[in-house]
Order: structure tokens, then sequence, then C-alpha cells
């Protein structure tokens, strides 16, 4: 699908700021909820994909409808008779979308007979006493809008036929949408901020609000953390794997600060993960959330010793230099067992050796025990990814390394490091002159690494050492 040329705004959760009014999307699986979600939001917010269940949770993106900013929200499939817990989990969260809305849009698919749900449904928002409009999607072109003549078996009006595919009919619906939106408090003006059009969203939302990744094995606790910081049940969870499909951002004030959480599906194994499936674009859509966030939160399960995925998933993160904090979840299911409680501790330790600057904060999502804990562990990990140290007492700091422990020599000669420098931040990286930057051994740039930690701390947060040649009189 084409963005449509809008504004990008960062995703938005309207329990954090309710001055925009509301819009959601309903109908049942597969008529292309998604795909007019996307369109309004003018970025692929939201998987899309030929098959039903895809979207499960509710999903929160602005839209400018006119000279009006929205908050659009795109729902699962409806079922009016829902029979899995999965069924029943996403009703719910429609029903949750549908009492925030001041309009709703019943999509239904123009290609399809009409099915006793949708008449069910049709009848239901009646009775609900919120304002609906109904959209009849996948109509291309006048043949197909004539073989639609059956929606009007819904009775309802107004209705609009378009094709969230190629955009038609969407400006019908702009239009329609905005005869529903509430009056503007006095004194406000449409859309007064878009003299920012030429900035980037995430960029101003990174100025207030810490972006935070959450990440893990399926079934690992991801949505139930995220419902806990919320105080709701926000996001579908299931005592089952790939619960969550789209990776979520939601705005949250905690304690007086500001995050942007994204919660992602569960990435297991790749050789488990099928092509061409809404799991292998779930992960996909998981693993950029990671670089696109300051912070990455790792959640392990406390009762399921970690894996090897855990460790790759983590490698993940390190790989994109990305500050990390590991959840140890479910820790109440080890309450009063030491012994177990040593034992997970241990064999996490032994899995992420490779990263020995990450922080563990043992929690329970369920019952909300250490959360703050691993909120004060987020924001001092994305403090020491935003760190800088001053250059002088960066060289007072390799005055005494080169003193102490002074670099191999190479072929008989000294190798000398002559000046260091921090160049730049998220990740902090620090740019070492010396005259021979192939002879030191990995183990020597360790060693500097775990002194530069030792004296200005960055726990939770990568650094990045470069050894830079500098030529010098006499070296050969």
């Amino acid at each position: 699908m084409k963005p449509r040329g809008r504004r990008h705004r960062v995703p938005h959760y309207p329990a954090s700021a309710a001055d925009h009014p509301t819009v959601a999307i309903l109908g049942r699986p597969n008529v292309g909820k998604s795909t007019i979600f996307n369109r309004l939001a003018g970025r692929p917010a939201s998987i899309v994909m030929d098959q039903p269940g895809v979207t499960r949770d509710r999903l929160y993106a602005e839209a400018d409808i006119l000279d009006r900013t929205v908050t659009v929200v795109d729902t699962g499939g409806w079922e009016f008779s829902p029979q899995t817990e999965t069924e029943k989990g996403i009703n719910a969260q429609c029903r949750v979308a549908i009492k925030e809305a001041c309009v709703v849009l019943f999509v239904v698919d123009g290609r399809e007979p009409l099915t006793t749900g949708d008449l069910e449904t049709a009848a239901f928002l009646r009775r609900s006493g919120v304002p609906a409009i109904l959209v009849v999607n996948k109509i291309d072109g006048a043949k197909q809008e004539s073989g639609a003549s059956d929606v009007y078996a819904l009775g309802m009006e107004p209705a609009v036929m378009v094709s969230a595919a190629h955009g038609r009919g969407f400006d019908e619906l702009e239009h329609l949408v905005y005869r529903y939106l509430p009056p503007l408090p006095e004194g406000d003006s449409p859309n007064a901020d878009d003299d920012t059009d030429d900035t980037d969203p995430e960029a101003e939302a990174e100025e207030y609000a810490t972006r935070v990744a959450i990440i893990g094995r399926p079934n690992a606790g991801k949505s139930s953390l995220v419902n806990r910081l919320l105080h709701e049940d926000r996001l579908l969870t299931l005592d089952m794997p790939g619960t969550t499909r789209d990776a979520v951002d939601i705005e949250i004030h905690v304690n007086g600060r500001d995050y942007v959480l994204v919660d992602t599906a569960g990435i297991r194994r790749k050789s488990r993960v099928q092509k061409d499936t809404p799991e292998q674009l779930a992960v996909s859509a998981a693993v950029d959330a990671m670089s696109r966030c300051r912070v990455v939160v790792l959640m392990v399960d406390a009762g399921d010793e970690a894996a090897e995925q855990d460790a790759k998933i983590l490698g993940l993160a390190v790989d994109r230099h990305r500050a990390v904090v590991v959840a140890l979840n479910k820790w109440d299911l080890l309450s009063g067992d030491g012994a177990r409680q040593r034992a997970a501790r241990e064999h996490l330790e032994r899995k992420l050796t490779f990263a020995p600057w990450i922080k563990v904060v043992t929690i329970s999502a369920l019952t909300g025990k250490g959360i703050n804990g691993l909120l004060t562990a987020i924001d001092e990990a994305a403090a020491a990814f935003n760190q800088r140290v001053r250059t002088a007492e960066l060289n007072n700091l390799f005055t005494d390394i080169i003193e102490h422990h002074p670099p191999p020599l190479r072929k008989g000669r000294p190798v000398r490091l002559y000046f260091a420098a921090q160049v730049s931040v998220r990740p902090p990286t620090f740019v070492i002159q010396c005259n021979y930057p192939e002879a030191l051994h990995f183990s020597y740039e360790r060693y500097v690494e775990n002194r530069i930690r030792q004296t200005f701390g960055f726990e939770g947060s990568p650094i990045r050492l470069i050894f830079k040649k500098r030529a010098r009189r006499g070296d050969t």
C-alpha cells in the first residue's frame, strides 16, 4: 500500500493525551480493516496479509481528517458469536475501542455476500448508541459498486464505498468522519501544530519520552508487563504463544516520566518460523522495533531456564548497539525457593556472558512486584546510553591505563595510545588514536572497555571503541 503523503506521527494512546477524538475501525476478519487503518494513518502501522486473524490487539495511530487530528484504532476481527478464547479476547478489545470512539467505521467486504454476523453487528452498533459509518471495502469501480447493493440490507446510514488498497472513496469517507468529530474547545485551532511538519516526529517524541522495545520468546510475559504498567488489559494476553502479532507502540506516563513502550511478538528460532506468514512479518517488526528504540527490555521466563534463543535475541539488540535491561519475569513462581532462584540467576548469567554490562531485574508482571525497579533500570540504561565523558577525564584515565597496563609490542616496537575522545552518544562511542591499531588484541580492547566502565559507569549501555591509526614521524 502506498502512503498518502500525510504527516507521520508517533502512534498515540489516548489515555495519555485525550485531546484527539477517537475513530474505531470494526469488522469481521479479513475485510480490510488494517489496510484502511494504514491508509488513514499514512503509514504501514499494522500488518496486512490476505488471511484472517492477523491483527489481535488494539492499534493506535494519529491521522489527519481534513483540518483535524484524530486517533484511529485498528481492531482484530470481530466475531459476533465468539467461540475460542482468542476470539473472545479480541471481542473484548473491540468493545473497549467502541466505548472510546466518537464514531465507528463498520467495515464489510463489498465483494462477498453479507453474513448473519454482519447483520447482527449492525444491530449491535445501533443499540450501542455510538455513531457508525458503514464502509464497504474492496470496491475498485462501478461494476463492483453495483454488485454490492445488498449492503443496504444492513439499514445503516451513512455509507461509503471505498477501495483501501487504491485509496478510492477516501475523500468522501473523511468528510463523513468529520461530521461526527466533537467541536474543538473554545480558543483552540485545528492542527495548531502543523508548523512542525518538517520535523521528525520520533525525534520530537524522544525529547520527552524514552522509547523502549519489549522483546523475548513467546509467552515470556511481554504484553502482561505493558498491561501492568497501564493498569488495564490494553493488550490481549492468553496462555499460549503467538498472541501478539503487531509491534504495538503505547505512550505511558509513570512516576513523572514519559515512555513509549513497543510491545512485540515473541521471537522463536528462525527454523521454526514459516516464510510468508503473519509470524514472519511479526518477527521482522519486532527486530525493527529494536533499531527504533533507545532501550531494549529482554523478557525471560524465570520458571523456564534461559535458553539459547534468549541469548540470540539479546545478540540482536547488542548488534544494533541498543541499551539493554533483562527482566527475569514470573519471579513470584520461585518465591521461597532459594535454590531455584540461585539456579535461575546463574543459568541466565552463563547464557549472557558476552554482555556482562547488562543489568538483570527480577519482576512479576502478574503481581507488579519489581516493576518500579525495572523502570529505574530502564532510566539508568537510557541515561548511560546518552552519557558523555569530558575529554580531559578520559585522557587522564588513558594515562593510567598506559602506565599500569601498556599495550603489547609490535615487532619489538611499542604500540602507543596518543589521544582519546568521545565522539558521539547513543551508543557512547570513543575514538582512540594510536600508531598500530591492527596490533591490538581483542583482549586488550576488552581491558580498555572494562576500565572505562569501572571509571565512568555505562551500566546497561553498550560502548563502542574505535582504534584509529595516527602516523607519527619515525613510525614504520
